[in-house]
């Protein structure tokens, strides 16, 4: 049984809120709210939360910090972050993202596009994801318990890197640019640069190369991109 997701609004607003939850329900999500940052934290202690909508310019703590507080904190220190904010400097944005919110949005914003990156988030974060294996070439992902192993030897990877595996293990032999990599994995509009790919994909390419027998399964397309490909491995 797949439970609803339950998103967390920590808005003062009233009206906000209303449309907010309007919206968020009618995608069949279950809405929680705190009208400050204290109320929040309260309620993420005694309540399971999949998701945070956190504005920015609260009465007494800041989005900022109640966003701090939520890393902090082990049971909450994976839970996505998606701050709301009538700022759109870009420094802000950095600072938001810095503090650990895994995505950003700014008032007035399209109630469409917040509903996309909130399910992309959900996608990602949670054991809402399809259990099972991805196979491919002599590559194995056991979603379930988020392990990898390579010709049957287990191998580490940060989550990042796990996802970027994962992605590449949907779509085997397919060539993503960049900017197709970092939309998928990171998520749209999330401001990252696409020389970060080519640091991700070194590390994994490190990770699944350092088994003994095996050849480079990332192929490095010039110009455009990388492809998951056991022909450079055969």
């Amino acid at each position: 049984r797949k439970m609803d997701p339950t998103v967390l609004i920590v808005e003062d607003e009233a009206a906000i809120v209303t449309m907010l939850r309007y919206n968020l329900e009618r995608e069949g999500m279950q809405v929680v709210e705190a009208g400050d940052g204290d109320e929040a934290l309260k309620i993420l202690a005694e309540t399971h939360v999949d998701l945070v909508l956190l504005d920015w310019m609260l009465p007494v703590m800041s989005g900022i910090e109640v966003c701090r507080q939520i890393r902090r904190k082990p049971e909450s220190r994976d839970l996505p972050v998606i701050m709301v904010t009538a700022r759109g400097e870009e420094g802000d944005r950095i600072r938001g993202l810095d503090t650990g919110a895994d995505d950003y949005v700014t008032k007035p914003f399209a109630i469409g596009e917040l509903l996309a990156r909130i399910r992309a988030l959900l996608r990602r974060s949670g054991p809402a994801q399809p259990q099972g294996q991805l196979i491919y070439s002599d590559i194995e992902m056991d979603l379930a318990a988020h392990r990898v192993s390579r010709n049957g030897k287990a191998i580490h990877l940060g989550p990042t890197e796990f996802r970027l595996l994962r992605y590449f293990l949907e779509h085997p032999g397919r060539v993503f640019s960049r900017e197709q990599l970092l939309n998928a994995v990171w998520g749209p509009n999330i401001y990252v640069e696409t020389r970060t790919v080519d640091v991700h994909i070194r590390r994994l390419r490190k990770a699944l190369n350092d088994v003994k027998g095996t050849r480079d399964i990332i192929r490095t397309v010039r110009a455009a991109g990388y492809a998951l490909d056991s022909e450079t491995a055969a």
